[in-house]
């Protein structure tokens, strides 16, 4: 009996980790606009805005155009990250990253701002699954950060 049990516990796991991996992740369900989606302080995301987000955006001395392609050459620098919607042409951008192990995926979306002395952005990453990120969303916008005011 104990087999049984322990042989479905593991059949649970390994579908449970493959339909991570493969679950259909529609560009129309995840490309958000960050300006009027989420809220500060969720668990299992983070919110970046010129106001009234969980950390402010900086206005960057570049234009919109400018500020959209080394956001999304950062994006697409980061690890098992991928362009899901959108363009820089656009100024608007949807990513998906997926954990190391288990391809848990994390959609991260981003609106340039035009402004009056250069540009700003607002971005959304947050998790599909659970209900707790483990601050892996604010660490990747951070550090998103952290590098387009070294560039």
């Amino acid at each position: 009996m104990i087999r049984w049990a322990l042989g479905l516990i593991l059949l649970a796991a390994a579908f449970a980790a493959l339909w991570v991996r493969v679950s259909p992740n529609p560009a129309t369900d995840w490309a958000v606009n960050p300006l009027v989606t989420g809220r500060p302080g969720m668990e299992n995301g983070y919110l970046i805005r010129p106001e009234g987000g969980d950390q402010a955006a900086p206005v960057y001395p570049v234009s919109a155009a400018d500020l959209a392609r080394k956001i999304n050459a950062i994006a697409l620098n980061w690890p098992r990250t991928r362009l899901l919607a959108g363009s820089p042409a656009r100024g608007e951008m949807t990513y998906i990253t997926r954990s190391r192990i288990w391809g848990f995926p994390d959609f991260t979306s981003v609106k340039i701002l035009p402004m009056d002395t250069g540009s700003s952005f607002a971005a959304f990453a947050r998790a599909r699954f659970g209900k707790s990120d483990l601050g892996v969303n604010k660490a990747r916008l951070q550090a998103w950060l952290k590098e387009l005011s070294a560039s």
